[in-house]
C-alpha cells in the first residue's frame, strides 16, 4: 500500500482538495520531487508551499506517522532536510534527528486508484491493460516503445561488455561468447555460454585453416564427440588436448536434448559455429564494417542455418555487440547502426506479440518485437505495473486522478 501512495504523490494522483497540515496550514504542491530509489528521504528537491512560505527540500512518505520512529528516521541526520511528512494517518507527532519537528500533511490514496491497480494484478488477461491500450495516444505509444528499446539494448550491451571486463578487453572472446549464447536459444543457452568461455581460442586460431581439427576442437571442449560418432576426431581431439594442455571441457550431461529438433541439436550447432569460425566471416571487424542487413546475411551464410535463424543472431548477437561496443568507444554510429538494423528486420510472429497486435500494438519491425519483449519480461511478468507507462495510462483512465496543481 505504501507503494501505492508513493505511486499518488509522484503522479499527482490524489484528489483535488485544499491539502493542509495537521496544524491547519495550507499546503501546496510546486513539485512533488525526484523518487530517490536508494537510502533516504522518498523524495528529492520538491518545491512545498506551507502557508506564506516556500519550501525546497526533500519529502517521506509514510502510511503512519509512527512509522518515521519505526524506521529510525528520527536518529538519521540524512532525514533532517525533510520539509514535509506525507502520511495516510497522523497518530504522532514526528521530529527529526536536529529535534526539528517536521509539518504533516494526511492525504488518501483514491479508492479507484487502488480498485484499479488491483485489477491489474490479479487479472489473468495479458497484457492486463488491453482495455486502455486502443485509446492510448499514439505518441505516448512511439514514446514508450522508443524507451523500452533502448533499456533492452543497455541491458543487452552491459552483458556484452561485462564479458569484455572479465576478458580484460578481449572483444573476440566477448564476441564468441555471445555468438555461443545464441546459437544455444532459450534451452542450451548456458550451457553454450558457458562453452563459449572455455573454448581455447589461442588453440582455435593456430589451426583455423584445417576444419577437421577446428571440429575436434569444438566438440572436444563440448564434450560432444560422442554425439558424432567419429574415431578421427575422438582421437585427433585427444592429440590437440595433450598439445595444448586442455582441460576444461563440458560432458554430454551439460547439455540437453529432449523436446529439440534436430536442426538444434548442440552438436548440429557448434558445427555451424565451426564453419562461421573459419570462414571468418562473423569477426569483430567484419561485424562493425557491414554496410547493410545484405552483408550480415552473408557473414552468416552456412549450411543449415535459414534466413530466420540469421535474423535472431543479428537481433541477439550483432545488435548488441555493435551497441556495446559504440558505447564503450563513445562512436554513436555503431548505436545508430544497431537500431537501424532492428528496423530492416521482420518482426518475429509468436503468441505473445498477436495479442498486442490485436490491442492495437502496431509491431512491424523486430524493433517493435524487441520492444514488447522487454515490456513483457521486465514490467508485466514481474507485474511492475507502477513503472510502466501503458500502466500509467490504465491508472489515470479511472477519472478521479484529480490533479493537486
Amino acid at each position: 500500500m505504501e507503494k501505492l501512495l508513493h505511486y499518488a504523490w509522484k503522479c499527482k494522483m490524489l484528489p483535488l482538495r485544499q491539502l493542509c497540515t495537521t496544524d491547519g496550514q495550507a499546503v501546496e504542491v510546486i513539485d512533488p520531487g525526484l523518487s530517490n530509489t536508494n537510502a533516504g528521504p522518498d523524495f528529492f528537491n520538491a518545491k512545498i508551499r506551507i502557508g506564506d512560505t516556500m519550501w525546497a527540500g526533500n519529502v517521506e512518505l509514510h502510511l503512519l506517522s509512527s512509522d518515521w520512529y519505526r524506521h529510525n528516521h528520527h536518529l538519521d541526520a540524512a532525514y533532517d532536510n525533510v520539509i514535509l511528512h506525507v502520511t495516510t494517518k497522523a497518530d504522532t507527532e514526528v521530529e527529526t534527528h536536529s529535534e526539528k519537528r517536521l509539518p504533516q500533511v494526511v492525504v488518501q490514496i483514491p479508492d479507484s486508484l487502488h480498485t484499479h491497480y488491483e485489477e491489474l494484478l490479479t487479472t489473468m488477461d495479458y497484457p492486463r491493460c488491453h482495455r486502455i491500450i486502443p485509446h492510448i495516444a499514439s505518441l505516448t505509444v512511439h514514446s514508450w516503445m522508443d524507451a523500452l528499446l533502448c533499456e533492452r539494448l543497455k541491458e543487452r550491451s552491459e552483458r556484452v561488455m561485462k564479458w569484455v571486463e572479465e576478458t580484460h578487453g578481449d572483444w573476440a572472446r566477448a564476441l564468441m561468447v555471445t555468438l555461443a549464447r545464441s546459437f544455444g536459444f532459450s534451452l542450451n543457452g548456458d550451457a553454450f555460454e558457458r562453452w563459449g568461455r572455455c573454448l581455447p581460442l589461442h588453440a582455435t586460431a593456430k589451426h583455423r585453416d584445417d576444419l577437421f581439427q577446428l571440429q575436434a576442437l569444438f566438440l572436444g571442449t563440448a564434450g560432444l564427440l560422442g554425439k558424432v560418432g567419429d574415431e578421427k576426431l575422438t582421437r585427433e581431439y585427444a592429440y590437440l588436448a595433450h598439445k595444448f594442455s586442455l582441460t576444461d571441457t563440458l560432458t554430454e550431461k551439460d547439455w540437453r536434448y529432449m523436446r529439440t529438433r534436430p536442426q538444434n541439436f548442440p552438436h548440429v550447432r557448434i558445427l555451424q559455429l565451426t564453419q562461421i569460425y573459419q570462414n571468418g566471416t562473423a569477426e569483430l571487424s567484419r561485424l562493425l564494417d557491414a554496410k547493410d542487413i545484405k552483408q550480415l546475411y552473408e557473414c552468416f551464410a552456412v549450411k543449415g542455418l535459414t534466413k530466420g535463424s540469421i535474423n535472431l543472431l543479428i537481433i541477439n548477437v550483432v545488435v548488441p555487440v555493435l551497441y556495446a561496443y559504440g558505447r564503450h568507444h563513445n562512436e554513436d554510429k555503431y548505436e545508430h547502426h544497431a537500431l537501424e538494423l532492428l528496423e530492416q528486420i521482420k518482426a518475429e510472429n509468436n503468441y505473445i506479440l498477436r495479442q498486442w497486435q490485436d490491442c492495437g500494438i502496431k509491431v512491424d519491425t523486430a524493433a517493435d518485437s524487441q520492444a514488447l519483449i522487454q515490456l513483457k519480461r521486465e514490467y508485466c511478468d514481474k507485474k511492475d505495473c507502477l513503472r510502466c507507462r501503458f500502466g500509467y495510462e490504465y491508472l489515470k483512465s479511472s477519472g478521479t486522478n484529480k490533479q493537486i496543481i
